[in-house]
């Protein structure tokens, strides 16, 4: 009987539509995801080559994006630029989401005072703003993307800890995890086999929007030269590139700018849509 109505259920959710907003980010994902695979497939032209015949030329058939100050194809440099961009996005945030995912989960079923300390940590961090204490740390370690990813991992891990220790710390009060004490579980496996699966819902739609985040970030570190360094096709150095020419060559800034927006929206609208279909999975 409990398997008919878990078959029933499956099969309806599979019957089910998926949100729009799923979708939407997602087509804007899988694109994303093919031009960091296959730049130069996409590419018409080498994204560092200089042309010193062809500076400044505006969007033409030639160079759809025009070209910027050394003669490079803003086109072919945005298409690259996916690669560095979206391995930032990963990167930079699946560190913090794994191992904050399981500080977490040990803090919001233990408690006490080691809840206590770990709250007072977290009021430590919040305390400056997220982008300041990156850069600080980036400082420090000295320019570059190794160095970016240490910078957030250092910090980005806080937010998803303390997602996942509230959620665990409803979650362990529920009859299952009764249940699994009475039957001499132990809490390593109470934790990471019963709790955690059921705690995770808010961390995974936090990563889905974080990742954008990180793109942003990324291209801002980029911009103020302690991400990724010329020549490298990146959207923030790209930008950077084209600050002293926005009145005469505005392309060289306005398409990476746009990249980072169409790209950080399908992450965004990919967040919601997963979170729409674990609410009703549930």
């Amino acid at each position: 009987m409990s398997l008919a109505i878990q078959t029933s259920n499956r099969t309806s959710l599979f019957k089910r539509k998926l949100p729009k907003t799923l979708v939407a980010g997602g087509l804007i994902l899988i694109a994303s995801l093919l031009l960091a695979f296959f730049p130069s497939f996409f590419a018409p032209y080498d994204p560092i080559a200089f042309d010193y015949n062809a500076l400044l030329k505006g969007p033409s058939w030639q160079h759809l994006f025009g070209t910027d100050s050394f003669g490079r194809d803003v086109l072919s440099r945005v298409i690259h630029a996916y690669t560095i961009d979206m391995q930032i996005a990963v990167f930079a945030t699946t560190g913090p989401f794994i191992f904050g995912s399981l500080v977490g989960a040990f803090v919001g079923y233990v408690g006490g005072v080691t809840e206590t300390i770990f709250g007072r940590l977290v009021d430590a961090v919040l305390t400056f703003p997220f982008l300041v204490l990156v850069i600080a740390v980036v400082s420090v370690l000295g320019p570059g993307l190794g160095n970016m990813y240490v910078a957030i991992g250092v910090v980005g891990w806080v937010f998803y800890a303390r997602l996942v220790a509230a959620e665990v710390k409803v979650q362990k009060r529920l009859d299952y995890a009764d249940a699994g004490r009475v039957m001499g579980y132990t809490p390593l496996r109470i934790i990471f086999r019963h709790l955690l699966p059921n705690a995770i819902t808010p961390a995974i739609i936090y990563w889905m929007t974080d990742m954008a985040l990180a793109i942003l970030l990324g291209s801002s570190l980029g911009y103020l030269g302690l991400g990724a360094q010329p020549p490298a096709a990146e959207w923030g150095v790209q930008i950077a590139d084209g600050k002293n020419y926005m009145t005469t060559a505005w392309w060289i800034s306005v398409f990476p700018g746009i990249s980072i927006v169409l790209t950080g929206l399908g992450f965004s609208l990919a967040g919601d849509g997963i979170a729409e279909l674990l609410r009703v999975r549930r």
